[in-house]
């Protein structure tokens, strides 16, 4: 039986079907939950409710229309992320469902885009030892990967000595292209494909190219699965190069995959239905390396999903996006979700390019051939038509190429493409030259001819040789791996703040290894993806945020089974109050974004660089409740009452009197936002709440470093705990300084002091507009 609800929006539609657009989208609809309820008296649950009202509309569109006309199509019914479904509506089915009672919201769905043997030792983590002592390391805690699936079969996914599946877990092993329940074990417990939203947006998966099942043909999330929980591999290496023990952060939890990228990319839909699947399923915590720009909180279906899992104590974890340095550009922004930066490990892959001039310059490769002799140079007319410069498809002139090394610039297609299209016109070799937005970046990737990436600085001075002599000449020296170089250093491709969603949110929150990182690859899948390359390895060395945020999920694991009460807010704390702005030199961390030495800022690296073991007794951390996030969205005074109901508890209004302004939600960061030539001097006052999780009887005293520009004051300058858990506030005013002279950005930082024994760490990042 069809409740009213249903029976009204059939009315609906059979006044419009016939008169429907053949154009159709597919769109994530939003009910009110209580009103459902209210109307559903008749057996059954929401999802019936959404079947019964979609089947009903094609029944009747079928008796009344000569012509066949579009019908809505049921994708996905929502069960935790959201209350509400996935559909395929015409632009009249989507107008009268707006009328209904209970709708909410409606957004078109979208594509989003994807966005390590060392890196456990550069997180300072041992074997045997604090994180990564056996008792810590028993309890079962599970990782949920959102990306392009996972190849079950790697070494890096292998069960044994593993305990039996949690009796807790209610996932499954779901069966489709080379894909079988036996596929999962007690290591990888589960594994789900979610292509309804892409096949209704791009046309059914061509599984000559890909499989329509959880299995990865891409080797993202191959990739990132085994850095947030891969197993400990000796020997793991790629053409012999960064050869070591590879392993996850977090190497003995276990792994639930969900894929939800394909050829295209990632439809917000499928996404949306994978977190409501993770969060049903039982996870503990959630990995998702992908995103779009960023957008209002209530039309962000990440955001929107993430809110139902940490109101579940699933933490999330994302990727802060590869769109740097640019300002603003940083995705995934929400205060509930870990913002991940990418930043460089110890470990590179150097080359050595010597000119015909003696002029060299370090680069980086993973190719392992021999050198190159002193062969002839060529860019752009030398070497082909207008657009050589970039050697994309059919630019480059055979005659003009054979036998010697092409100058390519970075952009329009990949750095791999450039070497394959050099290759096939005859080219020996490829100096691969970044321009100057993208700094002294330095990708490593698994040529197919001996080539090798270089800094702006030094494709400034190739090309200046190159108009100085007739006959230019260069030769490319490859010297496998070396550890040693500083680090880290912030990633150009990384994406920067400010925050433009919720600028009183300093984003991303922290950095972590995601430069040059070596995980388990599917072996049917080439290092480079380029259809000529047949060469097959288990691990492959990839970059971006896509990396670094599966470390920083895999602590949270770690953290997670050490301190079981902890909430997603307080692991987050944790992990950000504990952070370094350090590298290995002893040096303020650098910028690779910029030719000269430039220190990152808090825009860049958050908090700093994670470091699990001090995150594991931070001694105070700042919490955060789900209805703490509520008042938040209510304080930014521009959600209506309907995008606030999608991520409030049933029956939560928003206060009609303000219970805080934006800048007191209880973040452990500071986003200060200040008008420059204001006729009053700018000030703020912001409350923060900590709480002491550390040893008895601790009096942790403040100390700080202003911004430039800008007084602060605390009270109390002292705070006495007696036991843990307790619970002490302190505000902090702002006060923009007399005769402040005009500038962009200004930073600085308090930290809480216990004795040599606790430092508490909050970044202060000021925006003067």
């Amino acid at each position: 039986m069809i409740c009213k609800t249903a029976l009204l929006l059939l009315l609906v539609f059979s006044a419009i079907t016939s008169i429907a657009s053949m154009n159709s989208q597919t769109y994530i609809v939003h009910m009110d939950k209580t009103k459902i309820a209210a109307s559903e008296h008749s057996p059954g649950n929401s999802k019936e409710w959404h079947e019964a009202v979609i089947d009903s509309i094609n029944e009747l569109t079928a008796e009344e229309e000569e012509s066949e006309p579009m019908s809505p199509q049921l994708i996905y019914v929502y069960k935790t992320a959201i209350s509400g479904f996935a559909a395929k509506l015409s632009d009249k089915q989507l107008e009268s469902l707006k009328e209904l009672d209970g709708f909410l919201s409606a957004t078109p769905d979208e594509m989003l885009t994807l966005h390590t043997t060392r890196s456990p030792q550069f997180l300072r983590l041992e074997l045997g030892k604090g994180l990564w002592n056996a008792s810590n390391l028993e309890a079962d805690v599970i990782i949920g990967v959102v990306d392009s699936g996972i190849w079950p079969e790697h070494v890096s996914f292998q069960d044994e000595g593993m305990s039996p599946v949690p009796l807790r877990w209610k996932g499954a092993c779901e069966e489709g292209t080379n894909f079988s329940q036996s596929n999962c074990n007690r290591k990888l417990i589960g594994a789900r494909a979610f292509f309804q939203g892409y096949e209704a947006a791009a046309g059914r998966i061509d599984e000559t190219t890909d499989y329509r099942s959880a299995r990865d043909a891409e080797g993202h999330g191959t990739h990132t699965a085994s850095t947030a929980a891969g197993n400990l591999v000796a020997n793991a290496s790629i053409f012999g190069l960064a050869k070591g023990s590879a392993g996850g952060v977090r190497y003995t939890s276990r792994i639930a995959a969900y894929k939800v990228c394909w050829s295209d990319g990632c439809v917000s839909s499928d996404i949306l239905a994978a977190i409501d699947q993770a969060i049903l399923d039982g996870v503990d915590v959630l990995s998702l390396s992908l995103g779009s720009s960023a957008k209002p909180y209530h039309s962000d279906k990440i955001a929107i999903g993430a809110f139902q899992a940490i109101k579940k104590g699933i933490f999330v974890s994302c990727s802060g996006g590869n769109s740097g340095p640019t300002s603003s550009t940083v995705s995934n922004t929400a205060p509930w979700i870990m913002t991940v930066a990418a930043s460089y490990l110890d470990r590179s892959f150097p080359t050595t390019v010597k000119l015909g001039d003696g002029q060299t310059f370090e680069g980086s490769s993973l190719y392992v051939g021999r050198a190159t002799k002193q062969l002839p140079l060529v860019y752009g007319k030398t070497a082909g038509d207008i657009s050589a410069e970039f050697c994309i498809d059919g630019s480059l002139t055979s005659k003009l190429v054979k036998g010697k090394i092409v100058v390519c610039q970075r952009g329009i297609n990949s750095r791999a493409e450039k070497g394959e299209l050099v290759k096939s016109a005859g080219g020996a070799g490829m100096l691969l030259v970044n321009i100057e937005d993208e700094g002294e970046e330095l990708f490593a990737d698994a040529h197919i001819l001996p080539a090798t990436s270089l800094g702006a600085l030094a494709g400034k001075a190739i090309k200046r040789y190159l108009n100085s002599t007739k006959r230019p000449t260069a030769s490319i020296t490859f010297k496998g791996t070396m550890y040693g170089k500083a680090a880290p250093v912030m990633a150009a491709f990384s994406s920067r703040g400010p925050n433009e969603v919720g600028p009183d949110v300093i984003k991303p929150d922290i950095t972590a290894p995601g430069m040059n990182i070596l995980a388990a690859w599917p072996p049917m899948t080439s290092p480079t993806q380029l259809e000529s390359d047949k060469r097959s390895v288990l691990f492959n060395v990839i970059s971006g945020t896509s990396m670094s945020c599966p470390h920083v999920s895999g602590i949270a694991a770690l953290l997670k089974s050490l301190h079981k009460d902890w909430s997603p807010a307080a692991i987050k704390s944790a992990l950000m109050t504990t952070a370094y702005v350090l590298d290995t030199n002893n040096g303020q961390i650098l910028d690779v974004a910029f030719s000269n030495s430039t220190i990152a800022t808090p825009f860049a690296f958050g908090s700093g660089h994670v470091d699990p073991e001090k995150a594991s007794d931070p001694g105070l951390i700042y919490d955060i409740t789900p209805e703490d996030y509520q008042n938040y969205l209510c304080s930014l005074n521009y959600y209506s009452a309907s995008e606030i109901a999608l991520f409030a508890e049933d029956g939560f209004t928003c206060p009609k009197t303000p219970t805080m302004q934006p800048g007191d939600l209880n973040y452990p960061s500071f986003a200060l936002n200040f008008r420059r030539n204001n006729r009053r001097r700018n000030a703020v006052t912001f409350r923060r709440t900590v709480t002491h999780v550390g040893i008895r009887d601790a009096t942790y005293v403040v100390k700080g470093n202003a911004p430039n520009g800008v007084s602060m004051m605390i009270e109390p300058e002292i705070l006495r705990f007696e036991k843990a858990g307790q619970k002490l506030s302190y505000k902090i005013t702002f006060t923009e300084n007399k005769g402040t002279t005009s500038q962009e950005f200004s930073y600085g930082f308090i930290d809480w002091s216990y004795s040599d024994i606790y430092r508490v760490r909050s970044f202060i990042a000021v925006t003067w507009t």
